[in-house]
């Protein structure tokens, strides 16, 4: 059972090799030996898993199973899950048991999955490090003095340690691919709309979307046929038809044209970085791709348009946590202003903090044209140089982050530089393309990602290339020492 992919997990149950009982007692036996040392898990659900592992096994015994039936499965603490606390991470709900489950983690729970338990993040899924937690940083698996990314920090470790076979995560800038690329697994943001945004609690609303975090994009191409589909529930949700994810997997990528923006590879990507997702673009041209390189000009533009959008929609996403309805009270407030002010300034952390400020100025009246309705019109360009481009070429590729990941505490007191590790998953959130990472090569001992980026609705393609990518590499297949630096 052993870093075993989901595959063959998979086949492992099908075939009786072990049962989900067995399967689900394994990874709770690792999470209790090993997650002191990473910090992946808020919440571990042990009896639940057990007992939904058991249910498993009587589906599985009755011939009744699907692919996904009895396998195990870790959830970003950020999706409502009945009866189960949901955090995201924050001390305001550090208390909350949600009385209603998510779309997304009740399709995968309806699939036969087990939830081991709820994963750390940043709070409210603000960050790119997984440092900003209530419930202390996560730490990566390749080196626990370094960063895992974030925000789903907790749920790309989870899977890099071996914690859990799977994980879900959401990604509002960034925030799926960034820690699969520090943390060597392969992460998929699917397009805007695609996967129910309902029950998964709100950052950036235009932004957020949610997707599988897993070992390779087969696995994720299994998780993603249970997740994807049209949810009445959720405003949002667009309804089209799902593909079929595996389907594709196979199909030769000779011929498929791949556009390397140039914006991409300037002076700030590390050498090594580049190196690597070079050497990954000429294997795809091994494997019959055609590269040409492309412009997307406003691609540094992304930045300061996404980090007026998304504190913007934060902060009044953020607005229902007064202390009234659920969450943290202040203790003894003198009044009902007071218990307003008390209870969200002890209650949030710093950075959550700063994004509210920084969202409710853009919005004040004097300043909503010259700040918010700006960084809308950016977006519109930004999106426009994306639909010039993909009518150029198939898809779009490059470096997931622009360095390895750093130390824990390195940008703490600098958010504008942990900000600018954002700048090449940034602008795919607000154009609302999916976008996958698959790792490439390492540096200085830490994982690289290769970051491919497709048109609309284009995740069974993304899936595809990926995987034929690590047919022919082993990067996806490489692991840390599980317990300790690597």
């Amino acid at each position: 059972m052993e870093n075993k992919t989901l595959k063959q997990l998979s086949a492992g149950l099908a075939s009786g090799e072990f049962s989900s009982t067995e399967l689900t007692r394994h990874y709770l036996d690792k999470i209790k030996q090993h997650d002191g040392t990473y910090n992946a898990y808020i919440t571990v659900t042990e009896e639940q898993a057990l007992a939904a592992a058991k249910q498993a096994d009587e589906q599985i015994a009755a011939g009744n199973a699907g692919d996904l039936t009895g396998l195990p499965i870790a959830y970003k603490d950020l999706f409502c899950t009945q009866g189960v606390r949901t955090s995201c991470g924050s001390k305001i709900l550090d208390n909350f048991v949600s009385p209603y489950e998510s779309t997304a983690t009740d399709n995968l729970n309806k699939a036969g999955m087990v939830m081991l338990g709820k994963t750390n993040l940043d709070e409210f899924a603000m960050g790119s490090s997984t440092e900003s937690s209530y419930y202390g940083a996560t730490r990566n698996p390749w080196d626990t003095d370094a960063v895992p990314g974030g925000s789903s920090g907790g749920s790309a470790v989870a899977v890099a340690a071996d914690l859990a076979p799977v994980s879900l995560g959401t990604d509002t800038g960034g925030s799926i691919r960034q820690p699969a690329a520090f943390c060597g697994i392969t992460g998929l943001k699917p397009t805007y709309g695609r996967v129910s945004r309902w029950g998964m609690v709100a950052y950036g609303s235009s932004l957020d979307q949610a997707g599988p975090m897993a070992q390779n994009a087969e696995d994720a191409a299994m998780i993603m046929n249970a997740l994807a589909g049209f949810d009445a529930k959720d405003s949002t949700s667009m309804d089209k038809p799902v593909d079929n994810y595996l389907a594709d997997l196979n199909k030769p990528i000779k011929g498929l044209k791949i556009g390397l923006p140039k914006e991409f590879f300037g002076d700030s990507l590390d050498d090594g970085i580049r190196a690597a997702v070079m050497d990954a673009v000429k294997q795809l041209e091994a494997q019959g791709a055609i590269v040409k390189e492309i412009s997307l000009p406003r691609t540094e533009l992304a930045i300061p348009a996404y980090y007026i959008i998304a504190p913007a929609e934060a902060s009044t996403n953020l607005s229902r946590f007064d202390g009234v309805r659920y969450g943290y009270r202040c203790e003894d407030p003198q009044d009902l202003a007071d218990m307003y002010i008390r209870s969200r300034s002890e209650g949030f952390g710093a950075e959550v903090k700063r994004r509210i400020l920084v969202g409710t100025y853009a919005l004040s009246a004097g300043y909503y044209d010259a700040y918010y309705r700006k960084a809308q019109q950016l977006r519109r360009m930004i999106k426009q140089d994306f639909q010039a481009a993909l009518a150029d070429v198939d898809v779009i590729a490059g470096p997931t982050t622009p360095s390895p990941a750093w130390k824990i505490g390195a940008k703490n007191q600098d958010p504008v530089a942990m900000y600018l590790e954002d700048i090449y998953t940034l602008s795919v959130n607000l154009a609302g393309l999916p976008g996958i990472s698959v790792p490439c090569g390492m540096k200085d001992g830490l994982p690289v990602g290769l970051q491919i980026i497709g048109d609309y609705f284009s995740e069974a393609k993304l899936l595809n290339i990926g995987h034929q990518f690590q047919q022919a590499t082993d990067w996806h297949t490489r692991k840390p020492t599980v317990g300790g630096n690597s």
